[in-house]
């Protein structure tokens, strides 16, 4: 846990997008198991075990390491993977279960 002083914003910066970044991957993980298989299909995305692994490796990814260090690479990674399935894929799930809107 970072030292909370007005000298070390940029470690509170990290720690509060770690933070809710990780929880984002976490929700993510779990709105991707919580979905019928056949979903992904008629949404022309890749399967729901793909979705699973690349949300989930994101998660712990994302858990693992944290912004700012040696392996932030990782984080950034998980991230990306994360953002992708947030604005990509879970838009288009909701739109193939719920139906066409008027």
């Amino acid at each position: 846990m970072p030292d909370f002083s007005i000298l070390n914003l940029d470690g509170i910066v990290y720690f509060l997008a770690d933070l809710g970044f990780t929880i984002l991957g976490l929700f993510a993980f779990f709105h991707a198991l919580s979905q019928r298989v056949d979903a992904y299909t008629a949404a022309e995305r890749m399967t729901k075990p793909a979705w699973l692994g690349i949300t989930g490796g994101g998660a712990a990814a994302m858990l693992l390491f944290s912004p700012g260090s040696f392996g932030s690479i990782f984080w950034l990674a998980g991230l990306v993977a994360v953002l992708v399935y947030m604005v990509d894929v879970r838009p288009k799930l909701i739109e193939v279960q719920r139906g066409p809107r008027w």
